[in-house]
């Protein structure tokens, strides 16, 4: 045992460590005898399952890290950032079968499966917190999972027939030709319901967003491995993520996994196009956390993104539904500076474009935010023929959407790697209490 863990012990302090792992796994059985015999001064909690861990974290006892077998089901990118969300390094106990980076997905360490008692107690000084009897931390030194990347994020999203992922594909393909951008750009469909595949006339579906999202659950696929996920669309010189197959399976994905595959695509692309939808309520705004998670994609990406192109159609209808979509936007928290107003399908340059520009002035006073002024992609002839055949769209679409976001990323900072905000855990007792002589909460 080492000084530091003899002396948390004589000072009424102990480490209260989680433990995730099969019942047979013999490092599970040695780590409980220890601490049964008082061979080293913590207490095990065991978890056979990841609900039972992630209960556990969830029920507001406070504990000093977390202990779980490389092979435990459930074992992702997502459990280890729950991890740490509530406080605990994790780490990682490896016999050698399992071949991935655990550090780069989360965790504090990585252990042997034949660790003894002194490096157990090694990895909790350096990392964890000691707890007394009354269940305080005296301190926490987990670091947090800092991301770093250079590409740029763009989002396209719009109402429901208004263009949006036309425009995309129009932005993807006008970027693509620039050659400060050749081969590196991508179109990611990220939209619930997803018809990339159906515009790009994708005979094989596979892979597709799942598996992207699934790799990034439990690794972070290197360059090449990425590469072998997306298609190609040599046509129109950009690559292709391909969306989900069902609306139903947003249901598979998950946060923090959703999260590392937008990361890793930025780094792997100098600009990625995302097709998003327009909803991004989550449980704050409504109270149901299950529409937060089928949003997850549109609020991961709005939230990570430099620009945010907001698609409407020059009519009644379409401009009121710009506007909401560009309200919507603004109050989920992106900056206004960042939201770029496209009016599709409009007429040529003339008095009904500076009508539509003056409308939309006057309709987008109340939301106050500065917003710029809209950018027109004039109605194209034969559009629908070129999209069945799978042709190069027209220069007059392409070149105005590519000319604009290039000058406006220019103008604004990159976004910083920090993920989407996670759940803050409610500590109990910190909502007040109800006094027994006197209604109401104190």
């Amino acid at each position: 045992m080492t000084g530091s863990g003899t002396g948390a012990a004589m000072s009424g302090r102990r480490y209260v460590v989680l433990g995730l792992a099969g019942v047979r796994s013999p490092w599970f059985r040695e780590v409980g005898r220890w601490a049964t015999a008082a061979t080293v001064p913590i207490e095990f909690v065991r978890c056979v399952s990841a609900e039972e861990l992630v209960a556990r974290l969830d029920g507001g006892r406070t504990f000093s890290a977390l202990l779980v077998d490389a092979g435990a089901p459930g074992l992702d990118r997502d459990l280890l950032d729950r991890a740490r969300v509530a406080g605990l390094p994790a780490f990682v106990v490896d016999d050698g079968r399992a071949t991935r980076d655990w550090v780069a997905i989360g965790a504090a360490a990585v252990l042997d499966a034949d660790l003894g008692p002194g490096e157990l107690m090694d990895e909790l000084h350096r990392h964890g917190q000691t707890v007394d009897r009354l269940g305080d931390a005296s301190h926490v030194t987990a670091a947090d999972d800092v991301r770093s990347w250079s590409g740029r994020l763009i989002a396209v999203t719009g109402g429901s027939g208004a263009g949006a992922s036309t425009l995309a594909m129009a932005a993807a393909q006008g970027l693509a030709d620039d050659a400060r951008h050749g081969g590196s750009v991508l179109l990611a469909d990220l939209a619930l319901r997803a018809d990339q595949a159906m515009y790009h006339d994708a005979r094989d579906i596979v892979p597709g967003l799942q598996e992207l999202v699934d790799a990034h659950r439990t690794g972070t696929p290197t360059p090449t491995e990425l590469r072998t996920m997306v298609f190609d669309a040599p046509e129109r010189g950009y690559h292709l993520v391909l969306g989900l197959r069902r609306h139903r399976d947003w249901a598979a994905l998950r946060p923090r996994a959703v999260d590392a595959a937008l990361a890793n695509l930025t780094a792997g692309y100098r600009l990625v196009i995302a097709d998003i939808e327009p909803d991004l309520e989550g449980e704050e705004q409504v109270g149901a956390v299950e529409v937060e998670e089928r949003n997850l994609l549109a609020r991961t990406t709005a939230h990570r993104a430099d620009l945010v192109l907001a698609v409407g159609t020059p009519d009644m209808k379409g401009l009121h539904d710009l506007l909401r979509v560009i309200a919507e936007t603004v109050a989920f928290g992106v900056d206004p500076a960042r939201i770029v107003p496209v009016v599709n399908r409009s007429t040529r340059p003339g008095r009904p474009r500076a009508e539509i520009a003056a409308a939309f002035a006057e309709l987008v006073r109340p939301i106050g935010a500065e917003l710029m002024t809209p950018l027109h992609i004039t109605r194209q002839r034969r559009l629908e023929t070129t999209l069945r055949d799978g042709g190069r769209l027209p220069v007059s679409m392409t070149r105005p959407l590519a000319t604009a976001i290039t000058s406006i990323l220019d103008t604004v900072d990159p976004r910083t790697s920090e993920p989407a905000p996670a759940p803050i855990a409610v500590a109990p007792g910190s909502l007040g209490h109800f006094d027994d002589d006197e209604d109401g909460l104190r």
